[in-house]
């Protein structure tokens, strides 16, 4: 079993002990090998072992999940946990509660009762479809709008980089309905993959693989029971859910370095390089040393942050500092990881390779590190107006 001494630090409670341990005793035997040349393939049979498994409740509030309200350290101790073990499957749970999270959060009884149950058995795969061709972080500036007609809404315009995009059963699709100006006019709806009018425009290829695609809608008709939340209250919706699992995306950030460090001294331990191990150099030493704090110090980061949100407290500061702190550390050290292992490090398949893959978008999707600099410094400088 891997190292979890962070378990014992005040943050967390027994039970979140007890869950992580059994998450890696369960994960090193059950989808820590799952791959595969087919993506779509691979990411299906995680979301059912998953679902079977009992872990999706954890990323669901309410009647269908482990408790009434989402634990957001224990999601982030799960997908730390998974991301160590196995890239693909952190993407699975992560989208699992992301897809469905506005639905947790804000949705009618019925829209949890349809949806949310299946979410949770892993019998239904989620999407959350935001950003945009010209509409990532200014989530403002969206073009997808619909129009209201009798008891449905017409959706018109695209979506882009949506993660499940091409397997989702359901997309939680934010559009502009005009309300307001800016954010103030934004509804979300639940569309079921199949309605007429919406299609996979194009399935998109990134350098760590998963199921990723760009949506067209073209006057696709949605009951207005299936939208979520208040008409013009989709931004609210879309950054609730964020906030939820913003925090979560530096736990997995955490779970890949920390997977980069075990390999890193494995290997300075036992290569020979001129009459020594590479752990009996100095320099490696050092960068072992540099490794390992980056991750502690982004670790207490991400776990103040989980903490204070499961509390009750607005966390919006705080995540972002432990998004940022921990992708950007995470970085460096599966970078350091690489270099220690010289001309294997970026051979395909080798686990530091496949990390160093797998970071990458961390640092931009949730929010792209320069706009987590942004949020900080604006909560700063409100901190400071009377």
């Amino acid at each position: 079993m891997r190292e979890l001494q962070h378990l014992d630090w005040p943050f967390f409670e027994e039970s979140h002990g007890i869950l992580a341990a059994e998450l890696d005793n369960w994960a090193r035997e059950h989808v820590a090998h799952i791959h595969g040349p087919d993506v779509d393939e691979a990411c299906r049979t995680l979301v059912r072992k998953l679902g079977d498994a009992g872990w999706l409740r954890s990323a669901i509030g309410g009647a269908w999940g482990e408790q009434e309200t989402i634990d957001t350290r224990a999601i982030c101790l799960i997908r730390e946990t998974l991301a160590y073990h196995n890239g693909l499957a952190d993407f699975a749970f992560a989208m699992q509660g992301l897809g469905s999270g506005a639905i947790s959060l804000q949705g009618t009884p019925a829209q949890k009762e349809k949806y949310l149950s299946k979410v949770a058995r892993g019998e239904a795969i989620a999407a959350f479809a935001l950003s945009e061709p010209d509409a990532g972080s200014d989530v403002a500036s969206m073009q997808c709008a619909a129009h209201i007609e009798g008891d449905h809404a017409v959706l018109n315009g695209e979506k882009t980089w949506i993660s499940n995009g091409g397997i989702a059963d359901f997309y939680v699709v934010f559009c502009r309905t005009g309300e307001a100006p800016g954010a103030r006019g934004i509804s979300a709806f639940i569309v079921d993959a199949g309605t007429p009018g919406f299609e996979i425009a194009e399935r998109i290829e990134v350098i760590a693989p998963h199921p990723l695609a760009r949506l067209k809608f073209t006057d696709c008709r949605v009951p207005l029971t299936q939208r979520v939340g208040a008409a013009g209250e989709g931004f609210k919706v879309a950054m609730r859910t964020l906030d939820v699992f913003r925090t979560s995306v530096a736990a997995a950030a955490l779970g890949f370095a920390r997977r980069a460090l075990d390999e890193a001294l494995q290997r300075a331990t036992t290569r020979k390089m001129f009459n020594q191990t590479l752990s009996d150099f100095q320099i490696t030493q050092s960068k072992l040393a540099q490794m390992a704090t980056t991750i502690d110090s982004a670790a207490l980061l991400v776990y103040r942050a989980a903490w204070l949100r499961d509390q009750g407290s607005i966390v919006t500061k705080e995540a972002a500092m432990a998004k940022m702190a921990a992708t950007e550390g995470a970085q460096q050290v599966i970078d350091a990881a690489v270099q220690m292992f010289g001309g294997l490090g970026v051979r395909s398949g080798e686990p530091v390779e496949q990390l160093y893959r797998e970071i990458r978008s961390l640092r931009i999707y949730e929010g792209a590190t320069e706009v987590q600099q942004l949020i900080i410094a604006r909560e700063l400088l409100k901190e400071l107006k009377p």
